[in-house]
């Protein structure tokens, strides 16, 4: 295998897409079970303060109008330019619930409208994904990212007809991993709905990127608890024939475009609800120079 993925080395990769928000039922602490995923393809030079301003007024909107769904905002730091919007949901009704909710707020969905539309045109495409969690193929997720500053993302292509080996590749990582006692988590989800069949994302929070340099120095624990040199081969073999492809992207987590549950704000207020900077003082008028 030319690349060992940042699942099988246990870096935090936690979750992919646009904005990763919090069911009205669903606790800050817990895994959804839905996770819906918008994707924003930047117009090149608009991927700073431009887009900042225009999700700004997107997060203010939902803040004001105190909508019960909460959301993260992730800026892409590899590949192409994007930003990632990433729901989470209880269940397919609790999305449904927080939509009823939406259209019986026309004064929000009327804002909503406006600030999209600001938004618009700050973009070249958009997108989105719909996956569910598949707490089989995940390996000590991290549900709290409250203090996270960057995920990692991995998206798999299985081979057709490979869904069994697939969990044994799986059953394998999570067992070096386990063995080689390293610092890895991730959370797994299938494709619902806005992609191939047989598609999976493996996501993982780091709260700095130290922790992204401990993960790829834990590659020879990974290789000991997966048994040495020889047994690697023998996964390489399994992963090549059940493995499509795979790539890993990095992000960074944006305040400025996400709209999180009070709980995250109390918990690192200096980083979700940064205070404005206080006004600098005005300079002391000279002394009066002396009469002669």
């Amino acid at each position: 295998m030319s690349k060992i993925s940042p699942l099988i080395l246990g870096l935090s990769t936690l979750i992919v897409g646009g904005s990763f928000a919090l069911a009205q039922n669903a606790a800050p602490s817990s895994i959804p079970m839905v996770l819906q995923i918008q994707r924003e393809y930047i117009k090149p030079y608009k991927s700073g303060s431009a887009h900042d301003k225009t999700e700004s007024a997107i997060a203010a909107a939902f803040a004001k109008a105190k909508f019960p769904a909460y959301y993260v905002g992730l800026n892409s730091l590899s590949g192409k330019s994007r930003g990632l919007y990433l729901t989470q949901y209880a269940s397919f009704a609790d999305w449904e619930k927080a939509n009823k909710i939406m259209d019986k707020n026309p004064t929000l969905g009327a804002e909503f409208d406006r600030t999209s539309q600001a938004d618009g045109e700050n973009l070249e495409e958009l997108d989105s994904v719909v996956y569910t969690y598949d707490a089989d193929l995940s390996y000590h997720p991290h549900a709290d990212i409250s203090h996270a500053r960057y995920m990692q993302i991995t998206i798999f292509h299985i081979k057709k007809g490979h869904y069994a080996e697939w969990k044994e590749l799986t059953k394998m990582v999570k067992d070096a991993n386990e063995k080689g006692g390293t610092s890895a988590h991730w959370a797994t989800f299938d494709i619902a709905y806005g992609a191939e069949n047989d598609t999976y994302i493996s996501l993982s929070s780091d709260n700095s990127m130290t922790d992204i340099d401990t993960g790829f120095s834990e590659s020879k624990k990974f290789v000991a608890g997966m048994g040495g040199e020889e047994a690697m081969k023998k996964f390489d073999e399994l992963y090549g024939k059940t493995v499509e492809s795979m790539r890993t992207e990095l992000f960074s987590i944006n305040p400025k475009q996400s709209y999180v549950n009070p709980e995250w704000i109390a918990s690192d207020p200096d980083f979700w609800k940064p205070k404005a900077a206080m006004a600098a003082k005005p300079a002391a008028k000279p002394a009066d120079a002396a009469k002669p």
